[in-house]
């Protein structure tokens, strides 16, 4: 999907049908609900949705790439201002966590509102070989119910090697509060209780995807984060496939 296609106001429906049954076949399916929305808005901040949602879709697909071609995910970036790949190994999920290598990756690295997309990534996947059943693969996504009840997305309540979640997470910040913009200067929360939010922006591991609010009464609080993923099964069966998973 080109940017220009996504920017134009009226589209058949049968390009509208065939950008979601595209996104739909990348993006984790527990973002249906919100891919929907996003493609069904016919507003310029719904445009610039569309236009992160599809940043995210080929983000997510040179991650699984960048897996099938070298046997490994890659580390975060460097820093906001460097978006090569880091040199250094992921001793933890922290270190695991920052900033999409969007050098390394040839993608862009930001989203439509100019905000650096988040990336985190499982340690023992940036290390190759990886041993499939043998390494700890630990991010989750979770959402809520209509009463404030979380639920996962992604994942589940205990991860293991046995019972793996999923390998990595990219988050937008979306159009307002926190984030980091492409200069590298980190963007104020201008909200007050918007705790999924804050949580997403501290977390290494654990993220909540929910539909967008500006009800700061909304469990959870205001809210506009955009968070993707990529089953653990698809990542490794293009692994296998391109016999780089042992």
């Amino acid at each position: 999907m080109r940017s220009k296609a996504l920017r134009q106001r009226a589209r058949p429906a049968r390009q509208r049908g065939a950008a979601l049954l595209l996104l739909l076949s990348v993006l984790g399916l527990g973002l249906a609900t919100l891919l929907i929305n996003a493609l069904g808005n016919n507003t310029q901040q719904a445009a610039r949705e569309r236009r992160t949602l599809a940043t995210l879709a080929r983000a997510n697909d040179a991650l699984v790439g960048f897996a099938a071609t070298y046997g490994r995910l890659p580390r975060p970036a460097r820093s906001a201002l460097d978006g090569r790949e880091n040199l250094l190994d992921c001793e933890g999920e922290q270190d695991c966590a920052g900033f999409l290598p969007w050098v390394t990756l040839a993608v862009d690295g930001a989203d439509s509102w100019g905000k650096l997309l988040r990336y985190s990534v499982a340690p023992g996947l940036t290390r190759a070989p990886v041993q499939s059943g043998v390494v700890m693969v630990g991010k989750t996504v979770r959402a809520r119910t209509p009463d404030g009840k979380f639920y996962y997305l992604g994942g589940q309540s205990v991860c293991a090697p046995r019972t793996p979640c999923l390998p990595f997470v990219l988050l937008s910040s979306g159009r307002n509060n926190l984030g980091t913009g492409v200069t590298g200067v980190a963007q104020a929360n201008a909200a007050r209780g918007n705790v999924d939010e804050l949580a997403n922006q501290a977390a290494s591991a654990h993220f909540i995807a929910r539909v967008s609010s500006a009800d700061p009464a909304q469990p959870g609080g205001e809210f506009d984060d955009i968070v993707t993923w990529v089953p653990l099964q698809r990542l490794y069966q293009r692994m296998r496939a391109a016999r780089n998973l042992p």
